[in-house]
């Protein structure tokens, strides 16, 4: 399995000739899309979802498959066909990964703000485990993590979350996600904590680099 972390929320995963995507969002390389088996969606916010740019990859690959809570299927009309919905504790298989869907809810931005759908994904191949919550900290409690992706920045989180989040889920190493809203300067702060009090290897990586 080789994980290629786009900028902010994207994951790009490949095993073999699969390709499977998550979160391609509007502030990452529209390229994490080329030659995607299969996409899965956290949910519908902007920047975990580009709708044009997934649009525009069915597209040019009619194979390609979208998985996603079917509340966000009214962001994915246009290409409804493509899309298979996804509840918390179902397993499914996406490009040849086994994929099982965890928790159910975005977490609070503001209690007058309403919640929406958000499902964390645990993506396995053989022995080998990625878990990426989306915008969550929800736990899968049955399962051993191989590598996690911990969000770092966000309006709905403190850093202190994101420490426990990783203590909670105990993977063998820990990598930031959700990382475009800090600066330089921010993102060395809060790396220096996690790395410090998260119990595990832990990394922010910079865009476009690719982990084994």
């Amino acid at each position: 399995m080789r994980i290629t972390k786009f900028t902010h929320s994207c994951l790009r995963i490949e095993g073999g000739d699969s390709v499977l995507v998550v979160d391609p969002g509007a502030f990452s390389e529209p390229a994490a899309l080329t030659g995607a088996d299969a996409v899965l969606i956290t949910h519908e916010h902007i920047d975990h979802l580009d709708v044009d740019a997934l649009g525009g990859a069915v597209a040019r690959q009619p194979d390609l498959r979208v998985y996603a809570h079917a509340d966000v299927l009214p962001k994915l009309q246009a290409f409804r066909e493509a899309v298979t919905t996804a509840a918390p504790g179902e397993e499914f298989s996406a490009a040849g990964f086994t994929v099982r869907a965890y928790g159910g809810q975005h977490a609070v931005i503001y209690p007058e703000i309403p919640r929406i759908a958000n499902l964390g994904y645990l993506i396995t191949d053989g022995g080998t485990s990625v878990y990426y919550p989306g915008d969550s900290f929800t736990v899968p409690d049955d399962a051993a993590v191989d590598t996690l992706f911990v969000p770092l920045n966000a309006p709905w989180m403190k850093l202190s979350e994101s420490i426990d989040f990783v203590r909670a889920v105990k993977p063998r190493r820990a990598y930031a996600t959700h990382d475009a809203l800090l600066t330089e300067t921010g993102s060395r702060i809060s790396n220096g904590h996690l790395e410090r009090f998260s119990g595990t290897e832990y990394a922010q990586l910079a865009p476009g680099t690719t982990i084994g």
